[in-house]
C-alpha cells in the first residue's frame, strides 16, 4: 500500500488513481449508486481511497480534486470526439491523439495538454464519458434515445446537487440539415488545424534558429575572451621575466634568467615560440 501523503501536499499520479477507481466503484454501484445522498457518497468514496492509497487527505480534499479531474477528463472526452468525427468524415490529416491534443489546448480554461490518460482509462466507459459518435439522434415520440449530456452518478459535479426538475431536451435538427451543417463545420475546422500544424511548424522552426544563433554568439565570446585572457597572461609573465633583477643571483641562475630573456626577445622580434637554442645573442652585451 502506498505510504501516507501530507495533507496539502500535490497529488500523485497512484492518488488521482485510486480517486477514479473510488468514483467510479462507489457512483456506479448497481445495487445503491444511483440512491445515495451527497454526502453519504463522497463519504464511502473517501473511505475506500484511504485504503487503496494510504492517504490521509480529507473528504473535502477529495471532492474539490475529483471537480479538476471531472473538468480535464470532460475537456478530453469532446476533444477526442472532435478528433473521431474528423477522421469518421474522411479528414483523417493527423493522427486521432495528435488531432485530440490539438483540440484539447485549444479550448483553453486549463492545461495546455492532456495527461491523465490512466485515469481517462478508468473512467472512459462510464456514461458521463463516454464517447457518442457524432450525427442526428435517433428519436422516439421527440425524446432521443441517447443523449451525450446525461450524467451516471447521484452528482454531475462533486459540489453540486440534482435539479429535482429535468427540461425537455431541444427538437433536433433534421437529418439534411445535421449532415450539411456538419459537413461545412468538419471542413472548417480541417482548414483550421492545418493552419495550426503550419504555423507551430513555422514558430518553432524560427525558434531553434534563434537559439543556434544565440548559441553560436555566445560560444566565439567565450573564445575570444579566453584567448584575450591566455594573450594578457602571456603579455604579464614575459614583462616579468624582463624586469627580474638577477644582481642577487647566483650564476646559474642568472644563466637561466638570461635564456628566459633570449626566448622572450626572439619572439617578440621573429614571432617565434621556441626555446632558446642559438648563441646569436651570446654577447654579454644583451
Amino acid at each position: 500500500m502506498a505510504s501516507s501523503i501530507e495533507v496539502g501536499g500535490s497529488w500523485s499520479t497512484n492518488e488521482d488513481i485510486a480517486l477514479c477507481q473510488s468514483w467510479v466503484n462507489i457512483s456506479h454501484d448497481p445495487i445503491t449508486g444511483n440512491e445515495m445522498k451527497f454526502h453519504h457518497m463522497w463519504s464511502k468514496i473517501h473511505g475506500e481511497f484511504c485504503q487503496r492509497s494510504g492517504s490521509i487527505r480529507t473528504e473535502m480534499a477529495l471532492s474539490s480534486r475529483w471537480k479538476l479531474l471531472n473538468k480535464e477528463l470532460g475537456k478530453w472526452r469532446n476533444a477526442l470526439t472532435k478528433a473521431k468525427a474528423n477522421i469518421q468524415g474522411g479528414q483523417n490529416l493527423t493522427d486521432e491523439m495528435v488531432q485530440a491534443q490539438m483540440w484539447f489546448g485549444a479550448m483553453g480554461q486549463g492545461k495546455k495538454s492532456f495527461v491523465h490518460f490512466q485515469c481517462w482509462e478508468i473512467v472512459k466507459d462510464c456514461s458521463r464519458f463516454k464517447i457518442i459518435p457524432t450525427g442526428p439522434p435517433v428519436v422516439m415520440n421527440e425524446t432521443p434515445l441517447h443523449d451525450s449530456t446525461s450524467t451516471d452518478s447521484p452528482l454531475d459535479s462533486p459540489m453540486e446537487t440534482e435539479s429535482p426538475f429535468v427540461p425537455r431536451p431541444p427538437r433536433p435538427i433534421g437529418r439534411k440539415a445535421a449532415k450539411a451543417k456538419r459537413g461545412a463545420t468538419s471542413s472548417n475546422d480541417c482548414v483550421q488545424l492545418l493552419e495550426q500544424i503550419a504555423k507551430s511548424a513555422t514558430l518553432r522552426i524560427e525558434r531553434d534558429l534563434k537559439r543556434d544563433e544565440m548559441d553560436k554568439a555566445r560560444e566565439e565570446a567565450y573564445a575570444l575572451q579566453q584567448q584575450m585572457a591566455q594573450e594578457k597572461y602571456i603579455e604579464d609573465r614575459e614583462m616579468k621575466i624582463m624586469a627580474m633583477d638577477t644582481s642577487h643571483m647566483s650564476p646559474e641562475t642568472k644563466a637561466y634568467w638570461k635564456l628566459r630573456r633570449r626566448d622572450v626577445m626572439r619572439k617578440k622580434l621573429f614571432n617565434d615560440d621556441g626555446p632558446s637554442n642559438t648563441d646569436w645573442l651570446n654577447d654579454e652585451n644583451h
